[in-house]
């Protein structure tokens, strides 16, 4: 008996479906690059901001440290960690905090809280 002869295009697809799903989800590479507004932002706080907080660290300087100020729900002094209670903050100062209202533009003011949001 003779068998029907398979064409060699049938098993070469099916190879390569069965190949493409070997393949592993992508790794990740580590942090993300900085947009360049969050770029700015980081050089404000370097400015600004790194003589009374450590930015990269949870570690009170004068100020608590910034390092996952936004990935908590409430900052160290009990308000909630929003952009709606962190920009007028920086604005308008504490009692020991400079106020930066006058100092900082809103495009830097809003470079800097993109920033924050990635430490």
């Amino acid at each position: 008996m003779k068998l029907p002869s398979r064409s060699p295009v049938v098993p070469a697809a099916l190879a390569a479906v069965v190949l493409a799903g070997c393949h592993s989800a992508p790794r990740a590479t580590g942090p993300r690059a900085l947009t360049s507004a969050e770029l700015q932002g980081r050089q404000i706080g370097q400015t600004h901001c790194a003589g009374c907080y450590h930015v990269d660290s949870d570690k009170t300087l004068i100020g608590p440290g910034l390092q996952g100020l936004f990935k908590k729900t409430r900052l160290p002094d009990g308000p909630p960690a929003t952009d709606g209670y962190v920009r007028p903050k920086i604005a308008r100062g504490g009692s020991v905090m400079p106020a930066f209202g006058n100092t900082l533009n809103g495009e830097q003011m809003h470079d800097l809280l993109a920033y924050l949001h990635t430490v």
